[in-house]
């Protein structure tokens, strides 16, 4: 009997030194989810900037009224999707990226547009807006960079052996990272 006792208090002391690894996949996982709401978070101040876009393009300018309709119809469409970090699946995601993208291209439009008026690419709050516009833009790809790396980061630790079997065995999946939107691997055409 002693020698069993001897044995499982030997094999608990060994088990908490090798540690399976719950507690750091918790960790990532949560790290993933936390870089998942800075993505949200910037793609939230792109929305909230909109309106701002849209009322000084008017206010400024007899403006094209189907390109401002198309982008608070894209802006619409891209605040209704909102994911929580436990429902990032590939098809998701995808939903998520495809109403951000119309929502990008209905903003290049308007900005393209915004071209044919002198007098609003003076504006001073427009030129403003359109700054913080493209900062806006770059915290977007910088968030969304950090969230690929951290998915990278969990999904390797987790497909890391012997720590695949206790992944598997606590629930914890592959998580899927943003993809470049298939219309990006084409390069614009410039023409003068």
């Amino acid at each position: 009997m002693k020698r069993l006792l001897l044995y499982f208090f030997g094999f608990i002391i060994l088990a908490s030194q090798t540690s399976c690894g719950y507690n750091d996949m918790v960790a990532k996982d949560e790290n993933v989810a936390g870089k998942w709401a800075q993505v949200q978070n910037a793609y939230q101040r792109r929305a909230d900037l909109v309106p701002n876009l849209v009322n000084t393009v008017k206010g400024a300018a007899n403006f094209e009224q189907k390109t401002l309709t198309d982008v608070t119809e894209a802006r619409s469409q891209a605040t209704r999707i909102q994911l929580k970090p436990e429902d990032l699946t590939p098809e998701n995601i995808q939903k998520f990226q495809a109403a951000q993208a119309q929502l990008s291209g209905s903003l290049s439009r308007l900005l393209a547009t915004v071209e044919s008026y002198p007098q609003l690419k003076a504006n001073q709050n427009f030129l403003e807006l359109q700054a913080q516009l493209e900062g806006t833009e770059n915290r977007i790809s910088v968030e969304r960079m950090n969230f690929n790396n951290a998915v990278q980061d969990y999904n390797t630790y987790i497909r890391s052996f012997p720590r695949n079997i206790f992944a598997g065995w606590f629930g914890f999946e592959r998580k899927t990272p943003f993809a470049a939107d298939p219309n990006a691997q084409r390069a614009p055409a410039v023409t003068f």
